[in-house]
């Protein structure tokens, strides 16, 4: 079975549309840009609108107030992110502005559809969404459900109906009594609400136009009225299928993805909890640190915090199993065995910070009355068991459906839920904190996908109240008391195994979910908080930060070795190392600093040839089926073995110690050669792209990128070779550095240092002067590569550590700096040919309000730095540079500074 493609970044030009109209100016005014949410939304929704659910509501008004409405829309927006929060707003907006009273709500699961009829209609639901009574201009509204829409319809009325996407593809295709037909849909104009709307594209994926898809049923209904609306919400659109994005390029309304949601705060923190044990020893895990948020909880004033655990397993009878094994452990639990468990777990290192926290807390407490809370807390009335084999998942049985739907009630008693492998789409319970992963599992990346839209359905906020306040998003990560943090923070437990791990870190990033481990590793959490004196600025209001735009690049472009970065000729693997480990102690470490490369492999031989077929064998990399989808103009293995364009040319080097011989056997030659293959698939797999880097360079709000951060770090963390040490500088007598604090390794400090000492000759010319630090876990600011001269390229982006922001009102620079370490000057030797290849006669810039120059320097070295420094002063103190041979003609300053 063929793997996918390598994920490709995608442009919709109507997000772009929406994004620039936000920033248009008082010279070209649009309505659009004045859109707020009005009363009879704000008043008539039980909760507040978000801001990024407010911005959904302004990006659909830009497209509904245009000369040409767009009929049919995609809300893309995380899960947990409140897509039916937005729907209720979208519900009162069509009514009260554009006068629509007939709703679809289609979903492909029963499930759903039960869930939002609480949400829409059943206003005795906790899960009720609306004020009761809906008032929009003094007048009562009622949100009515039918099953057809009449002809003659009632004022103050709107008419909803919830069905399923099967439902409603039977009702349309047999004409039946109190039935909806395509000629009562043409009547009414209808706006389509379709919720997990990923399903609906089955035909759009396989590229077959089956005319009784789901897919073409939604637009036969939306097609039957000229005035009717589709608007389809779902978190996982599949645009890097080609076909999928060319449906959705234009149609992607608005876009807010999982890692932006739970970087927002509006989530609970992932943690992974990797450990070797047992099943029974997970569950008493599991039961001891919910028990032990519980407690936390009441320490804090918090009484009706209710903790639930999942308990997931791949089978039915695997979950039937170790619920009875559960109950059976929890009521023969007596404080002998609770001690001789905690003492036995606290002495093995178990790899968590949490866990050890929780042993130290229970061992002293009153075992007695651990064990009396643990058994009527977790006995059998407050467990249950469900189960996924319906079409409609684990709320398929309607009185499951009623617990685990209102699991965060207070009367709600269930405290933990045993479940095969899925979470369904549609259970929304918020007090979700521990995932357990029991039994052996696969560890696939469809089973890791499958997990991994588990946690984030599991990572919802729960918003309990905490000194009388009820937040919607989390209040503790800068709290002193790490274990507050517990009461925001979703543990998953699962094997330490390092193919599931990686398969599990994977589908995270396919989602953009953000965790961490739950190490054992003491660490200390740094802040960096943007200076309110900053924030005041000119910069940080008007200011605009630059990076170059992305351009497809063509299949037919990658019809050689060089496109990949590497050189077609030859290839130099160090084995220096390998030849040390195996050879006598008496050699010491000078024996090996002179070194020579000798030749392992000419794949121009045909001895050699044969070596490279035997390793290529051993790499299924390099089966044909594999290897097209990276090298898509290759024809046949044979072309890619001989061809001068790709291998045929090339030689195998081998970097060994000068005084060793070199007279190698086939098993040490195969090795090199292996190496030098694992070289040639690396950049193959990481520089096949479907967008490079062009000359051109766009805005962006310096406030979009300079944004709070924290930093983890180890403490006691020693500087490596590649890793060096990173701590905390307090920078706040310093108005020039946008940060309170700096939080960089050494050599950054002392780039930053060599900036102060030129601070004064920079702010004699420049009113305003900032240092900014391009914070690698927040930045947008990527740089990609432009095309190269000298054959060899990669596509490859980074994110410059520093941008130096200089404005005398009239011209403002923008320069790109970056410290290297001497050990990785040569690696990314490619970066810095980028960076010195920024300057204004190299490159154009879009979106021009005022006089712009954009520098890339070179490298800030331990060598070298002094010489970035000078580079720095003669581009910006030097009137003697001829600028004006490169003068860029832009509307006039004044006018952009004062809008």
């Amino acid at each position: 079975m063929a793997a996918k493609k390598k994920s490709v970044e995608r442009h919709f030009p109507l997000l772009d549309d929406i994004s620039k109209i936000r920033q248009v100016s008082l010279i070209n005014p649009d309505d659009a840009v004045n859109f707020k949410i009005c009363d009879y939304i704000k008043d008539n929704l039980k909760h507040q609108l978000r801001p990024y659910q407010a911005d959904a509501l302004f990006s659909l008004n830009y497209t509904q107030t245009r000369e040409k409405p767009q009929k049919h829309l995609m809300f893309n927006m995380a899960t947990g992110s409140g897509k039916t929060d937005v729907m209720a707003a979208v519900m009162l907006y069509m009514y009260a502005k554009h006068g629509y009273r007939n709703f679809i709500f289609v979903a492909n699961s029963n499930a759903v559809v039960s869930k939002t009829r609480d949400n829409f209609i059943n206003d005795n639901s906790s899960k009720y969404l609306f004020n009761s009574p809906i008032n929009i201009d003094g007048r009562r509204v009622e949100i009515k459900s039918v099953d057809r829409f009449t002809s003659v319809q009632e004022p103050g009325i709107i008419y909803m109906k919830l069905t399923t996407i099967q439902a409603l593809s039977n009702e349309l295709g047999i004409v039946r009594e109190n039935g909806l037909t395509y000629e009562e849909l043409q009547k009414n104009k209808v706006v389509i609400l379709a919720d997990e709307a990923h399903h609906f594209n089955a035909s759009t994926k396989s590229q077959k136009q089956e005319e009784n898809s789901w897919e073409s049923l939604l637009d036969k209904v939306r097609e039957c009225n000229s005035s009717n609306r589709q608007f389809e919400f779902t978190a996982t659109i599949d645009v890097d299928k080609d076909a999928v994005y060319e449906k959705y390029r234009d149609k992607i309304v608005y876009k807010y993805d999982l890692n932006r949601f739970m970087e927002d705060g509006y989530s609970k923190n992932v943690y992974r909890l990797e450990a070797d044990n047992d099943d029974r020893s997970k569950m008493m895990n599991a039961v001891l640190l919910s028990q032990y948020r519980k407690r936390i909880a009441k320490e804090n004033g918090i009484d009706d915090f209710k903790p639930v655990i999942l308990f997931k397993s791949n089978r039915i009878a695997a979950s039937e199993n170790a619920r009875n094994a559960f109950l059976e452990m929890i009521d023969k639990l007596d404080v002998f065995k609770l001690d001789e468990f905690l003492k036995e777990q606290n002495s093995v290192d178990l790899g968590s910070t949490t866990l050890k926290s929780m042993y130290t807390y229970w061992q002293e407490q009153d075992s007695a009355q651990t064990v009396i809370e643990l058994k009527r807390d977790f006995k059998p009335m407050t467990i249950i068991n469900v189960n996924d084999t319906s079409k409609d998942g684990i709320l398929g049985n309607e009185n499951d459906f009623k617990k685990l739907n209102t699991l965060e009630d207070t009367n709600n008693p269930i405290r933990a839920v045993f479940a095969v492998a899925k979470l369904t789409e549609g259970w929304d319970v918020l007090n979700l904190y521990d995932i357990v992963r029991l039994g052996e599992q696969p560890v696939s990346l469809v089973q890791t996908n499958s997990e991994a839209q588990l946690i984030g359905r599991g990572a919802r906020y729960n918003p309990f109240e905490y000194n009388g306040e009820k937040s919607y998003i989390r209040r503790f990560d800068n709290s002193n008391d790490p274990r507050v943090k517990l009461l925001e923070s979703l543990h998953y437990h699962t094997i330490n195994d390092s193919k599931y791990i990686s398969n599990l870190l994977k589908s995270f990033n396919k989602m953009n979910l953000i965790s961490e481990s739950d190490s054992d590793k003491e660490y200390n959490m740094y802040y960096a908080k943007v200076k309110d004196k900053f924030k005041k600025s000119h910069a940080y209001k008007y200011g605009r930060l630059y990076h170059n735009k992305l351009k497809e690049v063509s299949d037919d472009e990658y019809n050689d070795l060089g496109k990949y970065g590497l050189d077609r000729e030859k290839i130099v693997i160090d084995m220096v190392d390998t030849v040390k480990e195996h050879s006598n102690n008496q050699e010491s470490n000078e024996d090996y600093l002179d070194t020579r490369n000798v030749l392992i492999a000419d794949f121009n031989s045909n001895r050699d040839k044969r070596l490279l077929k035997k390793a290529m064998s051993r790499d299924k990399f390099f089966r044909f089926n594999e290897l097209s989808k990276y090298a898509p103009k290759i024809n046949s293995l044979n072309e890619f073995m001989t061809s001068s364009d790709w291998l045929g040319d090339l030689k195998v080097y081998a970097t060994i110690p000068y005084h060793k011989d070199d007279s190698f056997d086939n098993v040490y030659r195969l090795k090199v050669v292996d190496k030098a293959l694992s070289r040639v698939k690396n950049f193959m797999q990481s520089n096949y792209m479907k967008r490079r880097g062009t000359r051109e360079f766009e805005p962006v709000k310096v406030k979009d990128i300079v944004v709070d951060y924290s930093k983890r770090i180890s403490k006691g963390e020693r500087s490596t070779g590649d890793r060096p040490v990173i701590r905390p500088y307090e920078m706040g007598n310093d108005d020039w550095f946008v940060y309170d604090r700096a939080i960089v390794d050494g050599l950054e400090k002392r780039m930053i240092d060599s900036i102060r000492r030129i601070i004064f000759k920079l702010k004699e010319k420049y009113k305003e002067v900032f240092l900014i630090r391009n914070e690698e876990t927040i930045s947008k600011l990527k740089l990609y590569e432009f095309e190269n001269s000298d054959g060899i390229t990669h596509y490859a982006g980074f994110l410059p550590d520093f941008l130096l922001y200089l404005d005398d009102g009239n011209e403002t620079y923008q320069l790109f700096i970056e410290p290297k370490g001497t050990q990785l000057i040569e690696k990314d030797k490619w970066k810095e040919k980028l960076l010195e290849n920024i300057k204004p006669q190299n490159i154009k810039l879009l979106g021009e309000t005022g006089e712009i120059k954009l520098y890339g320097l070179k490298f800030y070295t331990p060598e070298n730095g002094q010489d970035t420094i000078s580079e720095i002063e003669k581009l910006t103190t030097d009137s003697s540079v001829d600028y004006e041979s490169f003068k860029l003609v832009a509307e006039d300053k004044t006018d952009y500074k004062n809008k």
